[in-house]
């Protein structure tokens, strides 16, 4: 792990140098980038507006929640960049190149498809819980901040596991696009409470795909939602569960791949 973590590090000190021998292409793109992403919130703002009331949700607390979901979906699309995986790694045969590297081959995508850019939701979601945070007038206590880094990081293995175990599906199947796509979609059911969902919905987003993890029950924690506590307690169990499944979901799909062919 410690040369892997190494090595991601290079990485991410080559594409810098990439990026920077441009500099103004790169500084164009930061401040369009977070352009977009303030857009991105003056958008979500005026929406939420005429959204008083969600449940037993306010607005201010619904938009809370959405900025919170998207401080770990910024950090796993970092590192995670499984959007292409099909295409390139198995249609094209590019896993074949990468199973002849002594590295794992899983650390190997990661680091060929990883996005520092990406880190710019990050600020939007933190900008979002701030705007939020002020209109609910919440206080943080001094270990919150450790909390929540935690509880980000495990929501960002929550989607690593997920989309990991996804991408390994790809190893039994040529399908160019895969079941990715929908899995996306079931993802925004987790930006919203889910006790506005059925039972059906709830377990799924809670037991089978648990991006309620990501979202709404970390975020209670902050909100005060006492009732939420133990799910916010639970979401970095659920994390190191899901990542472990995601690898061995992988490993296995490595096992069964037959390369590109002819």
């Amino acid at each position: 792990m410690r040369h892997i973590f190494s090595i991601f590090a290079d990485y991410l000190s080559q594409y810098f140098k990439t990026r920077l021998a441009y500099r103004t292409d790169f500084l164009g793109d930061f401040v369009s980038n977070l352009v977009s992403e303030l857009i991105n919130l003056v958008f979500i703002v005026v929406v939420f507006t005429h959204v008083p009331l969600m449940g037993d949700w306010t607005r201010d607390e619904i938009i809370f929640i959405y900025g919170f979901f998207l401080v770990p979906y910024a950090l796993f699309s970092m590192f995670f960049g499984f959007w292409d995986f099909n295409e390139r790694y198995i249609i094209r045969g590019e896993m074949d190149r990468i199973l002849t590297r002594p590295i794992h081959n899983l650390a190997q995508v990661c680091l060929e498809s990883i996005a520092p850019d990406r880190i710019f939701g990050v600020i939007t979601g933190i900008i979002i819980m701030g705007y939020a945070a002020i209109q609910l007038d919440l206080s943080f206590y001094w270990y919150d901040v450790f909390i929540f880094i935690g509880l980000s990081i495990s929501g960002a293995l929550i989607y690593g596991g997920v989309y990991t175990a996804i991408a390994a599906v790809s190893f039994f199947s040529d399908s160019r696009t895969g079941i990715a796509p929908m899995i996306y979609n079931i993802q925004q059911y987790g930006r919203y409470p889910v006790d506005v969902y059925n039972k059906a919905i709830r377990f799924v987003l809670t037991y089978v795909l648990p991006f309620a993890f990501v979202g709404v029950y970390p975020a209670a924690y902050f909100l005060r939602k006492e009732v939420w506590y133990t799910y916010a307690a639970m979401t970095p169990v659920v994390a190191v569960i899901f990542f472990g499944i995601g690898i061995l979901v992988w490993n296995w799909g490595v096992t069964k791949y037959r390369g590109a062919g002819s």
